[in-house]
């Protein structure tokens, strides 16, 4: 059963989903414009759930531009623990998410992707075995390396995926040097698009000296995510 709550001209939805055949059940919260382009299933980073101020607020201001979006947690996070399950777990509760919006949104353009982890496990999941319906992925802060450990082994799979991909990074970012990263994207072509926010770091937080707020950073991210999807309506 799904708890519903209008707020304005958008609808949140709460509800579960079922992974694995009914292995795990996580949580899961949808926000619906009233007037919708397009929607975005959303992934959460290692360290935290759907419900991160980061998410919430992300979700909230791609409603404001129009893009709904369907967040989950992944298994662990349910069971209270901070180590992210397998990849193999992770993937089937991407995999499961993805299946779950389709009958959300049946006639949007759908995208697929998320903060860090949950973006990096998108496109894991999709270079295995493609996703059907989805247009593209977006990924906020893509982490190539573990943090003072430069490499790009993490990112090698991308050439196997063949939808556009939308990777929006901090220029502080310590999961992502760029010097690495962009090189990466551009062997990806056409199909990799990066958007780099100056002064942010792999959070998107903003140091206090920097003349934009954290705020107003993630108001780009959502804005930046919005033009995208408008090429990709236009294709």
């Amino acid at each position: 059963m799904g708890c519903r709550l209008y707020v304005g001209s958008v609808k949140t939805d709460r509800s579960s989903l079922s992974v694995q055949n009914g292995r795990f059940q996580v949580n899961t919260i949808s926000i619906i414009p009233e007037q919708s382009r397009a929607s975005i299933v959303l992934g959460h980073g290692a360290g935290a759930g759907m419900e991160h101020q980061f998410m919430t607020q992300l979700a909230m201001n791609l409603a404001v531009n129009g893009i709904g979006s369907f967040r989950y947690n992944f298994p662990y996070i349910e069971q209270g623990r901070r180590t992210p399950s397998s990849a193999s777990i992770s993937q089937a509760t991407v995999k499961a998410a993805v299946a779950k919006a389709r009958e959300l949104f049946p006639d949007q353009l759908l995208l697929v992707g998320g903060k860090s982890y949950g973006g990096r496990m998108s496109s894991q999941a999709q270079s295995t075995e493609a996703f059907q319906g989805v247009s593209g992925l977006v990924f906020y802060g893509f982490p190539l390396h573990a943090p003072g450990k430069p490499g790009n082994a993490r990112g090698e799979h991308l050439k196997d995926i063949e939808i556009p991909m939308l990777f929006l990074q901090g220029s502080r970012d310590k999961l992502a040097d760029l010097s690495l990263l962009q090189p990466l994207i551009q062997s990806l072509g056409a199909k990799a698009t990066m958007e780099v926010l100056d002064g942010a770091d792999h959070s998107f937080n903003m140091l206090k000296a920097s003349p934009k707020s954290s705020a107003e950073v993630q108001l780009e991210l959502a804005q930046k995510t919005t033009k995208w999807v408008s090429g990709l309506s236009a294709l």
